[in-house]
């Protein structure tokens, strides 16, 4: 049985002070540790580290460009040393990482417990006209040894299905997603999170800020479409271990032992005509290569 065992903090920043923010992120993925050693991984709400504020209790209109960081750099060796120290898979939400054109990007980091950025992810939606981070182009999975495959989202990229549509097809069986919500629309959000896992067939983390950065309410979703774990507005821990098996039980018979959309794609996608993506075709992922329609 191939498992993942994760730890979604749904917590909040310090409003405005990097530093402050970095000691409570750091004193809380070493008390997660301790409280639940068998977990392997932690994730964070988006732009976490960036000690973004409030809805109500905004940052200076020129934030962004005061704490963008390089990657890497001395905030991801931190981030890196913290993941060696503690033994532990560190998904540290997202952070405004300048580029080396200038451009700044609202950019998701994996760091393995050897202390390497396995993943770098540059969120390819950002939230306009309210976001002022540059567009990434291309979507990113990483391995865990002897668990599966992660893809990386960040908040509105839940809301364009090519996201995860394309991290499962890159082969992703969990996809995590940092989010930093504080509107209403977070309803819509949580609807997206079970479409997404239920049409690709993929576990869907999705983790927000908790009150008052955020509403909160961060899901867990299996391969089926069903809410394992939701929280509250307040700060919250979920943990879970993740059974990535239930995700090749799931494509090979079935949602509710019914639906297998990936395999319908199999027999029919390359013949579909596509003109919104300027060609023709669904090309049959690799994983799905060699088996049975």
């Amino acid at each position: 049985m191939r498992t993942l065992a994760i730890a979604a903090l749904q917590t909040t920043p310090v409003p405005h002070d990097l530093e402050a923010s970095w000691q409570r992120f750091a004193d809380q993925v070493r008390t997660t540790r301790d409280l639940f050693p068998h977990v392997q991984l932690i994730v964070v709400p988006e732009l976490l580290l960036a000690a973004e504020g409030s809805l109500l209790q905004p940052a200076p209109d020129d934030w962004m460009e005061q704490v963008a960081v390089t990657v890497p750099g001395p905030l991801t060796d931190r981030i890196c040393e913290l993941a060696t120290k503690t033994g532990l898979w560190l998904v540290p939400g997202s952070v405004y990482e300048r580029a080396e054109d200038g451009h700044i990007h609202n950019t998701a980091l994996a760091v393995s417990p050897q202390g390497e950025i396995a993943a770098r992810y540059r969120k390819v939606f950002p939230w306009q006209p309210y976001e002022k981070t540059t567009p990434g182009n291309e979507f990113t999975v990483f391995d865990i040894p002897g668990a599966g495959r992660v893809g990386l989202a960040i908040c509105y990229d839940g809301s364009f299905p090519e996201t995860v549509r394309q991290l499962a097809w890159l082969g992703a069986e969990i996809v995590l997603q940092p989010t930093l919500t504080p509107t209403r629309d977070r309803e819509m959000e949580l609807v997206c999170a079970r479409a997404n896992a239920w049409t690709n067939q993929i576990y869907v983390v999705n983790v927000n800020a908790g009150d008052p950065a955020g509403v909160g309410q961060s899901v867990i979703v299996d391969p089926e479409g069903t809410v394992r774990q939701q929280a509250g507005p307040g700060e919250e821990i979920l943990v879970d271990v993740l059974d990535l098996d239930t995700v090749t039980r799931v494509r090979s018979y079935g949602s509710a032992g019914i639906n297998r959309p990936w395999s319908q794609l199999a027999r029919y996608g390359e013949s579909l005509k596509l003109p919104m993506y300027g060609g023709s075709g669904i090309h049959t992922p690799d994983w799905l290569q060699g088996q049975a329609p």
